[in-house]
């Protein structure tokens, strides 16, 4: 038996209706394919070819093993979903499509069968399983999380803290990092407000050490050097271990979105990538300055060197004379200038930082860490490449007031810039940046201009932790669809980095961290589509089982005061 479309006769009709509304289900939900029924393959079978058909099956036993098949080879990990959905809405053809139920004679007309009621339960069925389904897509992948504390630090007004802390508590095993957020809390775990303890930053690494090496939580760098460690940085183009970190944010911590969208993820723990004898270890680097009772907070947040009284690095190295601010004179037991008359009262702190994670499966697509800085400039040896050059990523700059510089373009912008060539292409899934405040934006640029992610600052506006007024409180964040953005490798891109310039700024920074992934086949595209928007279609399920038994009810109506006319039509005719 061929089923193809009939556009004759009422009741045939309804089949062109229930096809119809099945195709506008899935290009709604941009899940599923569109199905081809039939045994033959004459081109009034086929779809519309703007419709992908990966599908085709002459018998229910088929269809499942098909639509299992196409689950199991799905590149994520949400397959049942896929083979449920599938199999029901196969299950609304064969009822009512097969030679047991209704079928069209050769004048097109459909043949009288008491099953019209099946239509009703069948798409009801199918709607109830898109809803259901949404539900273990979320619950599917198991997603873990974890709240850790670092080791206490102690600040008192005015002073500094800038502590490495190795062998943090962390998840273990071949494991996708979901998702990093931390604050500072105190003692009994309230958060800090920025205007007492302003988190410059916090940034997570990764090492390898030696299985036997010490487990002290604080370690320095000499002797993870001397155990044999090493850093494992990220993709990124910094020189040595600069900017290499796995996760990091500053001020804008609470509020920038973090989260690595499904079905990717940060693979970590792979023993196969673990040289023999080592292990995976994390090292947390928090740095924190006490702005209690400060002369000058803001000076003290972006750690001018006349406040803090330094002239030297912590190395005891002399700074240069005209480096009048930024990490080389907040460093670690340094202290900014505060008022006299106030109670030196220090206290106990903590980074509380939650890690969010699920259990490596192949399904899962892994993504590259990229951290772009706006300072970095390159220097070529003669015939090497552009990516064999030499990057110089100094972290942090200097904005000068536009009263000394003059207003450029009617506005007080400094804007820095910065060309940076990606060693490898492919999908850029998230974005973000991250600036001190002052800020006003930062964007990523492709060869040809185009925007591949804009990041926005957001300002407080009160005096509770999360909104405190004058600080960064959060960065937006970029989340693309799937495909919708790429870069090529060896493609050059331009980071820009705005502040505003109506008064100096000093050891500013314009960063931007970005994922990137593999492109997967296309025919794996649609199917990523559609996770990103499954959360947008939820919304929308009820509404979709709503329509889905109106339509029910109306073709069921339609067929039945059909059949009645035609016994009142045979019953004349007799």
């Amino acid at each position: 038996m061929s089923i193809g479309w009939n556009t004759s006769g009422f009741t045939c009709e309804h089949i062109r209706t229930v096809n119809r509304l099945n195709l506008w289900i899935l290009q709604s939900h941009r899940t599923l394919p569109y199905l081809c029924l039939g045994t033959s393959t004459s081109s009034h079978h086929r779809p519309p070819q703007h419709i992908p058909t990966t599908l085709y099956w002459p018998d229910d036993e088929l269809a499942t093993a098909r639509a299992s098949e196409l689950a199991r080879k799905a590149s994520f990990s949400n397959q049942y979903y896929y083979s449920t959905s599938l199999q029901t809405l196969h299950l609304i053809f064969f009822f009512f499509f097969s030679d047991t139920s209704f079928v069209c004679n050769e004048e097109g007309k459909m043949l009288n069968s008491p099953q019209w009621w099946l239509l009703l339960l069948s798409i009801l069925l199918f709607a109830l399983t898109v809803n259901s389904s949404h539900d273990l897509t979320r619950n599917e992948n198991k997603v873990k999380s974890s709240v850790f504390l670092s080791p206490e630090f102690v600040l008192g007004p005015g002073t500094v803290a800038n502590k490495y802390y190795y062998n943090i508590d962390f998840p273990r095993g071949h494991i996708a990092l979901k998702e990093f957020n931390a604050e500072v809390v105190d003692e009994a775990g309230i958060p800090v407000p920025l205007h007492e303890t302003y988190l410059h930053h916090w940034i997570v690494v990764r090492y390898y050490v030696p299985k036997d090496a010490k487990t002290s939580k604080i370690l320095s760098d000499d002797e993870l050097h001397q155990s044999k460690g090493f850093i494992v940085r990220n993709s990124g183009v910094c020189q040595g271990n600069s900017l290499g970190q796995y996760f990091g944010l500053g001020s804008e911590t609470r509020k920038t979105a973090t989260y690595v969208p499904d079905p990717y993820g940060i693979e970590v723990g792979n023993p196969a990538q673990v040289p023999d004898g080592y292990e995976e270890r994390w090292l947390l680097n928090v740095h924190a300055i006490d702005t209690r009772n400060v002369e000058d907070r803001l000076g003290c947040t972006e750690c001018r060197c006349d406040l803090y009284n330094v002239t030297e690095d912590e190395l005891g190295r002399p700074l240069r004379p005209d480096y009048t601010g930024g990490l080389y004179c907040c460093y670690d037991q340094t202290k900014c200038r505060v008022r006299e008359g106030f109670d030196d009262i220090h206290r106990s702190l903590y980074l509380r930082y939650t890690v969010k994670w699920i259990d490596w499966e192949n399904a899962i697509v892994p993504v590259k860490i990229y951290i772009f800085d706006g300072t970095d400039s390159v220097e070529r040896e003669k015939d090497s490449t552009i990516l064999d050059a030499k990057h110089h990523c100094r972290i942090e700059y200097e904005v000068e007031s536009c009263s000394t510089t003059g207003v450029v373009n009617g506005g007080c912008i400094d804007s820095k810039k910065a060309s940076i060539v990606i060693p490898r292409g492919g999908h850029v899934i998230y974005g973000v940046a991250h600036q001190h405040s002052g800020g006003t934006g930062a964007a990523l640029y492709g060869e040809d201009g185009r925007v591949l992610c804009s990041s926005i600052p957001i300002y407080g506006e009160g005096k509770e932790a999360g909104n405190e007024a004058g600080y960064i409180v959060g960065m937006s964040a970029c989340y693309p669809h799937p495909g919708s953005v790429q870069v090529s490798s060896g493609e050059t891109l331009t980071l820009e980095s705005n502040y505003s310039s109506t008064q100096k700024h000093t050891g500013v920074m314009g960063l931007f961290y970005i994922l990137v992934a593999d492109p997967p086949p296309e025919s794996m595209l649609l199917l990523q589509n559609s996770v990103h928007e499954s959360m947008r279609f939820s919304k929308y399920s009820w509404g979709l089982l709503a329509i889905g038994a109106v339509v029910a009810f109306i073709v069921g109506v339609g067929y039945y005061s059909r059949n009645k006319r035609e016994e009142q039509y045979q019953s004349l005719v007799i």
